[in-house]
């Protein structure tokens, strides 16, 4: 395999990944960043935490779907993050139904 053939799957790859987020991201209620990754979510709970002068984040995600291209299964039940960084959530903003 070549440079060029390795670069052009994780194209196709990357591509996947962003359509099959763009067929999903109306289940989902949240939208979460994390330095590490990005999360859809219907379930947020962020908690402040503080031990030993440290503050950090406990992030609990329920009903999940992960934004990992090497992850062969994105939607997962739970998730639990710990992180010192950043951490963003978004409520999306829900279509209007049409009947």
């Amino acid at each position: 395999m070549s440079a060029e053939d390795l670069e052009n799957y994780e194209t196709e790859m990357e591509l996947a990944l962003y359509r099959e987020y763009r067929d999903v991201v109306g289940l989902f209620a949240y939208v979460v960043e994390t330095e590490r990754r990005f999360y859809l979510a219907n379930q947020v709970d962020l908690q402040v935490r503080s031990a030993a002068g440290e503050v950090y984040f406990e992030l609990r995600l329920g009903d999940a779907w992960v934004w990992d291209v090497y992850r062969s299964a994105r939607f997962v039940k739970s998730v639990r993050v710990v992180t010192f960084k950043d951490v963003n959530v978004e409520e999306l903003a829900k279509a209007e139904l049409a009947l």
